[in-house]
């Protein structure tokens, strides 16, 4: 009797202990939902601070390049819609290295590494509206540098070929316009003087270098009705902007304000 007594208060004290532990283990699952549930809102809460202050910035950027269009590119006579959308459109602080990026709606050109500049942007705009861009037509650019210049004609044209020497620039301009999406712009290490005769020829020739004659090659790469803009005149010191027109085969020439431009190297 003792034995069985004892057996049963055993048991009891056995049952006696089940509901505590399982309030033990709900408390416990509780306890972690909300520290999960509480993390998770923490997290949430991070993500929507941080798209919070990322449209913030994006405002400021657009807000800067309207300014920039309005004051430094409209006020100067440049009015052609394609440019000026273009204009707006590309985020010019992504084409300037991370220390100048408070400057890079400035009225100014800017150092870019390896002794080449980011044109101002009025010189950029000026050039594109010199070269009629429109859908259909296809471009080639002497001097990708960052890949700002022809990031703004990809935004009207449909295809751009650009050239640069500098293969650091080269392979971080290819990479730049890859990340920001265009598709229909193709980047090229190499001697520009020299065009790309493979996808000749081109309605728009864009030299975005001085040196103190337009390359021959450059000229026979121009499409029928196609337009060549170029600096040209002493690369040590300034040139002047020139226009060349082909029209039934015949090549004229428009010589417009003075400019000044890194020189156009050439592959030794």
């Amino acid at each position: 009797m003792n034995v069985e007594k004892s057996e049963q208060i055993k048991h009891a004290g056995q049952q006696g202990k089940e509901p505590t532990t399982d309030r033990q283990s709900l408390c416990q699952f509780f306890c972690n939902l909300y520290q999960e549930l509480n993390m998770k809102s923490l997290l949430f809460i991070l993500l929507i601070i941080c798209i919070l202050a990322q449209a913030r910035q994006d405002d400021r950027y657009t807000t800067a390049r309207n300014n920039m269009v309005q004051s430094q590119i409209v006020a100067r006579g440049i009015s052609d819609p394609g440019t000026l959308r273009a204009m707006r459109q590309v985020p010019r602080h992504l084409f300037v290295p991370a220390s100048y990026v408070s400057e890079a709606y400035s009225d100014r050109p800017l150092p870019i590494g390896y002794n080449q500049t980011i044109s101002q942007p009025v010189i950029v705009a000026h050039m594109t509206e010199l070269a009629r861009p429109a859908k259909g037509k296809k471009a080639l650019e002497i001097g990708t540098g960052s890949g700002y210049q022809a990031a703004v004609l990809a935004e009207i044209v449909d295809s751009v070929y650009t050239i640069e020497i500098v293969p650091e620039l080269a392979r971080e301009s290819e990479a730049r316009l890859r990340m920001l999406g265009y598709r229909n712009i193709v980047v090229r290490y190499g001697d520009g003087y020299k065009g790309w005769p493979e996808h000749a020829p081109f309605d728009i020739i864009v030299v975005t270098a001085a040196a103190d004659h337009i390359p021959e090659p450059l000229k026979e790469q121009l499409a029928e009705g196609g337009r060549l803009i170029m600096p040209v005149g002493n690369p040590a010191t300034v040139q002047q902007l020139i226009v060349l027109t082909k029209r039934k085969g015949k090549i004229t020439e428009q010589r417009l304000e003075t400019v000044r431009f890194v020189p156009l190297k050439r592959l030794k």
